[in-house]
């Protein structure tokens, strides 16, 4: 397991510059211009803030030829606003894990020594009772976010699922989101990673969040649909032990 780090803001490509340039290209002049702009903190915040970019993302037909991170981060920043979770660093953080969710490989949990992953909570949580100082600070940051990716994106298939099914429901997920986002904020290296006021908010505003990210799933996954192949990014079935009835 690696620390997922705020970092979407620092690491946009030539694409994206391209793509800004295009879409705000009157409001700030040359191509220099807009990477000098860019360079600069605050400059770059409140660009990513123009409403017109969150706009674009959503109304552009056809493949958008930015970053992974570029797309998610002004998704979130703007989702969150609405929200009123006005730190930035929470934005760029989710934006973030949305990303290297996004990736089943890099949403695998493995334990240090170990090869296979860990696929379900149960198993996480298990985990903690052997784990050491580090393992468990990982695996607690790791458990809060995989349930705020999973409540995020996934609502309706978690709604579905609990009602067709008797899995977790959405209140499951965030207790448990929150739970270790909380102890993970207090533990000594969440100062170390400068983590602690991200991980207090996540836990304290859990459900705002969670809440703030299925406004993106509506907006863009299409996901109402029970039968939607949720392989295709991550099993829901992490949530739970698979079952030993038949159908």
């Amino acid at each position: 397991m690696k620390m997922i780090q705020p970092n979407c803001r620092v690491q946009f490509t030539a694409q994206d510059v391209e793509f800004v340039l295009e879409v705000l290209g009157r409001k700030l002049g040359s191509a220099d211009c807009l990477v000098k702009l860019l360079a600069d903190e605050e400059s770059r915040d409140l660009i990513l803030d123009d409403e017109t970019l969150f706009q674009t993302l959503l109304e552009r037909r056809g493949c958008l030829r930015v970053s992974t991170r570029f797309y998610f981060y002004v998704l979130v920043r703007h989702v969150f606003r609405r929200s009123d979770i006005m730190e930035r660093n929470v934005a760029d953080y989710v934006a973030e894990v949305l990303a290297a969710f996004s990736d089943a490989r890099r949403a695998e949990c493995v334990m240090p020594g170990q090869t296979a992953p860990l696929d379900y909570f149960f198993e996480m949580v298990a985990a903690l009772q052997t784990a050491d100082d580090r393992a468990s600070f990982l695996l607690r940051v790791h458990i809060g976010n995989h349930s705020l990716f999973l409540s995020g994106v996934f609502p309706e298939r978690i709604r579905y699922r609990a009602e067709a099914r008797g899995f977790p429901d959405l209140k499951y997920y965030e207790q448990l989101g929150r739970t270790h986002y909380r102890i993970a904020g207090e533990h000594r290296l969440a100062q170390r990673y400068q983590m602690e006021g991200i991980l207090k908010t996540l836990a304290e505003r859990f459900q705002t969040t969670r809440r703030a990210l299925n406004d993106i799933a509506e907006r863009l996954f299409s996901l109402g649909d029970p039968d939607y192949p949720l392989h295709t990014l991550i099993s829901l079935d992490k949530g739970n032990p698979p079952s030993t009835s038949a159908g």
